[in-house]
């Protein structure tokens, strides 16, 4: 029943007669009701009894129910629910009773949620459990009415209104308080801009909040759905290069694990990389959703392809136009967001504009970033479309969306067939991906994972094997769907016609190096094919052909009004492929081979090739002697089922002179050319160190794609003797099964000089498992205890190095470890009683970020100490072990802000001395330096140049200087003078800077000079 007639049928005039049975009249009220009931008695509240009993209220309400059904015109409800409804009305004002509040507080919620709270007592007890949805419409309407008339009345008792008065004295008493200190600390927002934003965030969250799942909308199903059903949360990998600690082993590339949408929490400007259907976009619309959400980030999601549309690219004021936002926000609101550094810039897509764009598109995010400092920045690109360090110099972190593994495979599996009610063919198909090579080498990203699984379904179990045979069998299925257009215009197209005209829009854009054209284009393409396209010419113009094409093929979407785009670049370079074979284009093709964003390109250019021309392809990409271009013939070699056999010869000849590879960046560009090279890669019989390095490096890496074959050939490197190749085996364990990869590869390693890092648990329960470990690294939340219960051997330890474990408290347990010299904890928030360890022999500790470091004075055996964090107290005898023999001590940021060196000179053992400090060293600071008596080693952050070293006296008893993190440019000339018996300089740079060292050579010529380049 529509809500007009319903509220028609409950009318003041049906309720006032129940309500007057219920209570008494008695003085003026609120005038919430036009007409009101006098009332005196009060049914239920607290401190007063009710006038009627049960049968009275349930007689009052059957006849309010009976007069709404007799009341003129359709009745609100089937008269056979007439019991029914009336039992439930009951109820629910027999529920008055039992709410426990008074009537000020009643008033106060508004006769709805009164209504509501009657609602949910009531049906706790089973009340209203069936009805119709018009006697619950109505159900609900009535007591609404009632409760209106119900507040109505207590607005009348003689003690509302004192009570009333007292309660508001005290709450805008607590309110006024609350508000001035809130003045206080917060500066007032733009009333606008807070109203704006409240409009704004729910609509980035609706807007992003659906993601299609590539093949399930084949049979009945929605093509849209949830986001927070749908996400699957990927991996997102760094390799981070970074001089140790004193104390830490040498390290100078760590590979950095963590989730992909955990990628903004560490720092604030992200370059993401990640392959075609890798989930970038996906990534995106998650962090813009959970910000929204949460409230506190404004996101901005800026798709490259269609900014570059309008020729500039927009200012802070443009942002919401440039996406086609329907909100129109307050004069200067996007600055405002920016300046106080509350926004969360999400930029997709580099690699989708030409790479002519890409150095404007730089500039324009560089002067967004240097104009407002201190928000966040994403930038999503394909690995390949810019060099590696193209934004290192401003600060940005490099992370690469790695493949999914096999348990990301099995949830995205069991997620896609629960979305599309298909669970008879989940079983069988994580079979075949355990079992089946080729289609596990496929399944690697949620793209194709989408597709493998739509066409297990589609086929009944049936599945092609190979790229080429999967992409034709998606586009067959893709094409063949015809309940699209139901409600649309009739246009029948034939699947070769859909497909001849798809992979000339494809070719189209793949020429233009974009990845959106516009309508009118598209048009203009379909319009010059039609004559050639017999089963589409009599279809009608190019825009209705071109409007069926976008309903029908699944492969064209339109993601902006006059806007066309294909729904995931594979497609548009699988077709455009296509057609430049089919055209001949083969010069266009080759000669586009040195531009990355042909290089799917050119691997479906040879799939779709005849043996001839993939011949040509080869040897043109040969001709090139580069040796990206060889080792994508290499790569295309996979396509090639049939080819002349000296052009393969000649491939895998020229292949060979990068393999094995020298070293480990070679190893890292190997890898990219798939899985065919752990074919290639030879053992390490005959290697050099640097060789055996870089070949581990690539099955490494090919790891995640092939693990069997990896694991077969890194197996072969177990007994190797160099460190590199020995770190490189220990690194990779994370790809594999835990236990497996433990009792093949690493329990065989030579322990010497080498840290075995646990980060999961399945990792350190593989401990049990393996002969004793000396040098132990233990990562992440439960790591120490999971630890201690596995290890064979804990007085075999001896080195210790403990990071990111929120759970270790008591430091004490580690005195299990008795014959435990190094230790170091960083970032372990909760760690505390270090005085526990006093028993232990250690002699070289590492702290950074742990609790509390009360206890540290206990150690007294300590002779290399490095701290990271704050020192209490005023000086550093205050904290630091007094009778400790310290020959070696390192000071990081802020750890002297209270204390400043004062007391240092009390270690007359120091030998050297590290600091890397972010306060001016004071005179008194550089006399107790000058008072060590066997100080020889003074090392030195570019945090103190050029202006934190003070009053630097000279001191003549330095003879080795370290310079650490320079740039190149700082200014030392100071040095030279005050160190003027220096004999060894050692300098290390940040990442990525490059400098001659004969400006320092100049500086101290009776010195010897080395530079460690990062």
């Amino acid at each position: 029943m529509e809500p007009a007639v319903l509220g028609g049928k409950l009318a003041s005039s049906l309720v006032a007669p129940l309500v007057k049975k219920l209570f008494a009249t008695n003085g003026p009220g609120a005038g919430l009701v036009d007409r009101p009931v006098r009332l005196t008695h009060l049914v239920a509240f607290r401190g007063e009894q009710r006038t009627l009993g049960e049968k009275d209220v349930r007689r009052l309400a059957g006849r309010l129910v009976g007069d709404s059904l007799d009341s003129p015109g359709e009745p609100p409800f089937p008269r056979d629910e007439t019991e029914a409804v009336t039992d439930a009305l009951t109820a629910r004002l027999l529920a008055l009773g039992d709410l426990d509040m008074d009537d000020v507080q009643a008033v106060g919620l508004g006769h709805g949620e009164l209504a509501a709270r009657l609602r949910r007592q009531a049906s706790a007890a089973g009340a209203g459990v069936g009805l119709s949805a018009d006697a619950g419409y109505f159900l609900d309407s009535a007591t609404e009415w009632a409760c209106l008339h119900i507040l109505e009345f207590f607005t009348r008792r003689s003690t509302f209104v004192a009570r009333t008065l007292v309660a508001q004295t005290r709450g805008q008493a607590e309110l006024i308080a609350k508000v001035d200190e809130l003045i206080t600390r917060v500066p007032r927002p733009d009333a606008r801009d807070t109203a704006f934003e409240r409009r704004y965030l729910p609509y980035v969250a609706e807007q992003h909040n659906r993601i299609t799942i590539y093949g399930i909308d084949l049979r009945d199903s929605p093509d849209r759905w949830p986001l927070e059903v749908a996400y699957l949360s990927l991996e997102a990998t760094a390799a981070e290069e970074r001089a140790a600690l004193p104390g830490e082993y040498a390290e100078t590339e760590r590979t950095v694990r963590l989730p992909a949408e955990d990628a903004l929490l560490t720092h604030d400007r992200v370059l993401l990389r990640g392959d075609a259907g890798s989930g970038k976009t996906t990534l995106v619309q998650w962090l813009a959703v959970t910000a929204a959400r949460d409230g506190d980030r404004v996101p901005y999601v800026l798709p490259l392809r269609t900014l570059v549309r309008a020729g500039t690219l927009p200012a802070p004021a443009a942002f919401l136009t440039a996406v086609g936002c329907p909100l129109t926000p307050p004069e200067g609101w996007a600055e405002r967001v920016l300046s106080t550094g509350r926004g969360l810039i999400l930029v997709d897509g580099l690699d989708e504009i030409p790479a002519a764009e890409r150095h404007r598109t730089r500039d324009w995010l560089l002067a967004l970033i240097r104009a407002f400092p201190g928000n966040r920045w994403l930038l999503t690109s394909r690995p390949t479309a810019v060099r590696p360090d193209w934004l290192a110099t401003e600060g940005f972190r490099e992370l690469a969306l790695t493949p999914m593994r096999r348990p990301d495979v099995t949830t995205f599996v069991r997620r896609w067939h629960a979305a599309a009610d298909a669970p008879a063919y989940e079983a069988k198909l994580l079979d075949a991906l355990r079992t089946k090579r080729d289609l596990a080498r496929l399944a690697t990203n949620p793209l194709m994972c989408g597709l493998i699984c739509a066409l297990h379904r589609e086929r009944r179990g049936y599945l092609p094997t190979g790229r080429k045979e999967l992409y034709d069998a998606a586009l067959t299925m893709l094409l063949a769907r015809r309940d699209r257009e139901r409600g649309m215009e009739a246009v029948e197209l034939s699947e070769e016609a859909q497909l001849e005209l798809l992979q000339r829009l494809a070719y189209a854009l793949v020429l233009s190096g974009r990845t959106e054209m516009e309508v009118e284009t598209a048009e203009g393409i379909v319009e010059r094919a039609l004559p050639s396209v017999a089963s589409a010419a009599g279809q009608g113009d190019a825009a209705t052909v071109l409007r069926a094409l976008v309903l029908r093929s699944g492969l064209l979407r339109r993601p902006a009004e006059g806007v066309l785009e294909f729904v995931h670049r594979t497609f548009q370079d699988y077709l455009g492929a296509r057609y430049a074979v089919e055209e001949g284009h083969l010069d266009v093709i080759a000669g586009r081979a040195n531009d990355t964003q042909w290089e799917d390109v050119i691997r479906m250019a040879v799939a779709h090739a005849r043996p001839g021309e993939r011949a040509v392809l080869l040897r043109r990409l040969l001709a090139e002697d580069t040796p990206r271009l060889t080792l994508l013939a290499l790569a295309c070699l996979e396509h090639a089922t049939a080819l002349d056999p000296t052009v393969r010869a000649e491939v895998e000849a020229r292949a060979a002179q990068l393999i094995p590879p020298g070293s480990k960046e070679d190893g890292k560009a190997l890898a990219e050319a798939g899985p065919l090279v752990l074919e290639l890669l030879p053992g390490p019989e005959g290697l050099t160190d640097a060789e055996a390095h870089g070949v581990t490096v690539a099955a490494s890496l090919l790891a995640e794609q092939e693990r069997v074959g990896a694991m077969a050939l890194l197996r072969r490197f177990r007994d190797h003797a160099a460190l590199d190749v020995r770190r490189q085996l220990v690194g990779t364990w994370e790809r594999f099964e835990a236990r497996e990869y433990a009792v093949e590869v690493l329990d065989h390693l030579d322990r010497t000089d080498l840290f075995l890092s646990c980060a999961t648990e399945e990792q350190r329960a593989a401990l049990a498992d393996m002969r004793p470990w000396s040098h132990l690294e233990l990562r992440g939340s439960g790591s120490v205890s999971g630890a201690i219960g596995s290890v064979r051997d804990p007085d075999r330890v001896e080195a210790l190095h403990i990071a990111d474990d929120a759970e270790v408290t008591d430091l004490g347990g580690l005195s299990a470890f008795g014959s435990l010299s190094r230790l170091q904890l960083l970032n372990c928030g909760s760690a505390r009683g270090l005085g526990g360890l006093s028993a232990l022999p250690l002699r070289e500790l590492v702290i950074a970020e742990v609790g509390v470091l009360s206890g540290l004075r206990e150690l007294h055996s300590i002779s290399v100490l490095s701290l990271g964090q704050t020192l209490p107290g005023s000086r550093l005898t205050d904290s630091l072990p007094l009778s400790a023999p310290l020959e070696f001590l390192f000071l990081g940021r802020g750890t002297t802000t209270g204390t400043g060196l004062r007391g240092l000179s009390h270690w007359s053992t120091l030998k050297a001395l590290s600091l890397a400090l972010t306060t001016q060293l004071t005179a008194g600071d550089w006399a107790e330096i000058a008072r060590l008596p066997v100080l020889t080693g003074l090392y030195l952050n570019a945090t103190l140049f050029p202006d934190r070293l003070g009053p630097m006296p000279e001191l003549p008893g330095i003879t080795d200087l370290a310079l650490a993190a320079f740039q190149g440019d700082e200014d030392v000339s100071a040095l030279a003078i005050r160190l003027p018996g220096v004999r060894h300089v050692g300098i290390s740079t940040t990442v990525g800077a490059r400098f001659d060292t004969a400006r320092f050579a100049a500086l101290f010529p009776d010195a010897e000079v080395t530079l460690d380049e990062r």
